[in-house]
């Protein structure tokens, strides 16, 4: 039966002719072995259709979705650890963590002598 459900590239990267969703957003869900329902619970928009239809050619192209979804999560696992190095995470409570920041945020200023504070 044709549905007329079929994968384009609009320049995205393949996607669902129906919908904007693109081969990648389901590939973690295909890895997880998430049944369509679960899929829709977290994708509404989908039908069962356009999930079968994606997932069809998940399976015809495995080895180079996984592939190219692990690449993703290690450099995402990279800027993570580079962001964290960078900004590293106080010590103590939310608010003592904000009182901290609010302190080196007026001494700044103060350095600055006012520079880019207004009033």
């Amino acid at each position: 039966m044709q549905t007329g459900i079929t994968l384009v590239d609009r320049g995205r990267g393949l996607q669902l002719s129906t919908n904007r969703i693109t081969v990648h957003d389901l590939v973690p869900y295909f890895q997880d072995d998430c049944t369509y329902d679960e899929i829709i619970r977290w994708v509404p928009s989908l039908t069962h259709e356009e999930i079968r239809i994606v997932e069809r050619y998940y399976r015809q192209h495995k080895d180079e979705l996984d592939e190219h979804e692990r690449r993703i999560r290690v450099r995402r696992a990279e800027q993570i650890r580079l962001q964290r190095l960078r900004f590293p995470e106080g010590e103590g409570s939310r608010n003592e963590r904000l009182a901290q920041l609010r302190q080196l945020l007026r001494r700044r200023r103060q350095e600055n002598k006012g520079e880019g504070t207004r009033g």
